[in-house]
């Protein structure tokens, strides 16, 4: 590997790293509030809105089935809005974050759903008020599944990331495409793979140790 290219790697990998967090920090930050009331407006739950729960399920199973790859270009005048371009990785969040913020509701509403009913039951019945069954019951009971779908929403960001290259988005994607497509560089494309696998297999070791960590503190 050449000096250039190592370079160009190293310059790639931070790129990616940097619109992956960044992302992630945005859709973890509306996703996880996006999730409770998903859950608690549910007919039958603490916080009954049916009409507001089809609302929002409605928005979040549309955006979920929208290809990010459309989502990008369908995005591409708020993205300049926002950012003031389209191309480089601060516009590559945009999409990221809007993609990734409803996989994340959904997670975290899967994640609440599997607190045990009675827990929240005796919580009501000692008086907790709704808000303090969402903050002191269903939070930290649910938080080790919540790890474990945030750390696939992370992994999924990744994917995305490296798509957001095709259109000018930076980082490994646009790495193995400019300089391993386009130029018929095989080495270059594997070496991206190679990286991307292992970016992928270092935050799903790292999802799975917080998530047992906090499985064996619940225990004790």
């Amino acid at each position: 590997m050449s000096a250039k290219l190592f370079a160009l790697l190293c310059s790639s990998l931070v790129d990616t790293l940097y619109m992956v967090g960044v992302s992630s920090a945005i859709a973890f930050i509306f996703g996880l509030p996006l999730g409770v009331v998903l859950l608690v407006t549910e007919r039958g739950q603490i916080m009954e809105r049916p009409a507001l729960n089809r609302f929002l399920g409605s928005i979040v199973n549309a955006a979920r089935s929208t290809p990010f790859i459309i989502l990008m270009v369908l995005l591409i005048p708020v993205t300049r809005m926002i950012v003031g371009t389209s191309i480089g990785t601060n516009a590559a969040i945009v999409p990221l974050a809007l993609a990734a913020t409803p996989f994340v509701g959904r997670v975290v509403e899967g994640a609440l759903r599997e607190v045990d009913g009675g827990v929240v039951e005796a919580a009501l019945a000692m008086g907790a008020s709704p808000w303090q069954v969402i903050a002191k019951v269903l939070l930290p009971e649910a938080l080790p599944a919540i790890v474990v779908g945030l750390t696939l929403s992370v992994i999924n960001l990744i994917g995305y990331s490296a798509m957001a290259g095709a259109i000018g988005g930076g980082g490994l994607g646009d790495l193995a495409i400019r300089y391993g497509y386009q130029r018929f560089r095989l080495d270059v494309m594997f070496m991206t793979v190679a990286v991307l696998i292992a970016l992928v297999n270092l935050c799903q070791g790292v999802g799975d140790f917080l998530a047992k960590s906090l499985r064996r503190d619940g225990r004790n």
